[in-house]
């Protein structure tokens, strides 16, 4: 059994040659800035987890708060201090929807749900999708936007 490694700015693909599969490794570091307690490194996210921490990353990210990217995000935030309307949540699901298909290659966008909760001022988000070149694991994102007085 033979494996090489390809390193590039792509994410490294691993090619078992006896096979002839080739899958892919996404890496990231996690954004509590915990340390690894053997390597005394950051923790570092791989595949699944890193994926679903950019997409999170992505929907919470409000328009111009990247300086050299100023259209990326969302302006979920915004949808907060609206009157909780079905017209509110079809809004921001395609708010959601937009910013995924446009900067997150690396997934097929399967349901966006948003639940309101007028007596919180929050919106809860469920995000499910698949990662290209796995189409049987369904991943899934959670999470609530609060309006924070």
């Amino acid at each position: 059994m033979s494996f090489s490694v390809s390193r590039s700015t792509a994410p490294t693909q691993i090619v078992d040659s006896a096979l002839g599969k080739t899958s892919r490794a996404f890496k990231d570091i996690s954004l509590t800035f915990s340390k690894n307690p053997v390597t005394k490194d950051l923790v570092v996210l791989k595949n699944e987890e890193a994926i679903k921490q950019a997409v999170k990353n992505l929907v919470l990210t409000q328009v111009g708060e990247r300086f050299f990217n100023p259209y990326l995000g969302t302006n979920t935030t915004s949808y907060l201090f609206e009157l909780s309307t079905s017209f509110a949540e079809n809004a921001l699901i395609q708010e959601i929807e937009s910013v995924l298909q446009t900067n997150e290659p690396r997934i097929n966008l399967s349901n966006i749900s948003v639940d309101a909760d007028e007596d919180m001022n929050s919106f809860e988000c469920f995000i499910e999708y698949f990662i290209v070149g796995i189409p049987e694991a369904l991943q899934t994102v959670d999470f609530i936007l609060v309006r924070e007085s």
